[in-house]
């Protein structure tokens, strides 16, 4: 081009590496800031939470519902001890935590212990200070990795939490366990697929305060294919 030499940009936003980390800044920085601070997706890999949560999903969780810890910020960047703005968060939430013997790994479950509570299970039924918790069966549920419909049963727990849980076999490992008493600063998580969870019951343990990323509360996606209408809110109530 003739003129090509006559044009030298003397400013720094009209060269190609400045304007492309303008523009990195300009579209990253507020993603990073709403994943930080309010609302970042999370997808569910395996059945841990089935019914409630299938494998596919994808859920909204609120990083304020909580406040915030050193693990609500990627890469580390907001390095304190224990949580800024911290709520108590509620029996019956649907929580993401960083697995306390790794906190590298995500999960979600749901909390139904609470510091300084005894937490047990008898024959497949919760107990909360040696109060079991309300369960009536409620028909059957499709589980493709058995060859018969799984147990769907309801959960009724203290306080007006209400949803549905699966029984998948009598007598499985995770039925009859010790006591275990809620250290203060932590809570006890279940799988609503109870036989087949890694939870608090198992390798999980109890989750500290500080571990607790945020609260599911909305399913907007299935990436299987899995009709998912009926359970977009995930509020604790069970729904028909």
């Amino acid at each position: 081009m003739p003129f090509a030499h006559r044009f030298k940009p003397d400013k720094w936003y009209a060269h190609g590496l400045s304007v492309l980390v303008l523009v990195l800044l300009t579209s990253s920085v507020p993603a990073l800031l709403i994943r930080s601070f309010l609302f970042q997706p999370f997808s569910i890999p395996s059945g841990s939470m089935v019914p409630t949560l299938q494998e596919g999903d994808h859920v909204f969780v609120s990083k304020f519902a909580y406040g915030y810890s050193r693990y609500s910020v990627p890469f580390t960047l907001l390095p304190i001890e224990g949580r800024m703005f911290g709520a108590e968060p509620k029996r019956g939430d649907v929580v993401v935590f960083k697995f306390p013997s790794d906190p590298s790994i995500d999960y979600i479950q749901r909390i139904v212990g609470l510091p300084g509570e005894k937490i047990q299970m008898v024959d497949g039924v919760l107990h909360i200070n040696d109060v079991p918790v309300g369960l009536e069966d409620a028909g059957t549920f499709p589980y493709e990795e058995m060859s018969q419909p799984a147990k769907l049963q309801r959960e009724a727990l203290p306080g007006g939490v209400s949803h549905f849980v699966l029984d998948l076999a009598d007598n499985s490992v995770g039925d009859n366990t010790r006591v275990f008493e809620v250290p203060e600063g932590h809570y006890f998580v279940l799988g609503d697929n109870r036989d087949n969870a890694s939870d608090s019951r198992f390798t999980v343990g109890f989750v500290p305060y500080e571990n607790l990323v945020g609260k599911a509360v909305r399913l907007f996606w299935n990436s299987k294919g899995t009709v998912y209408s009926s359970r977009q809110t995930l509020d604790g109530s069970a729904v028909e």
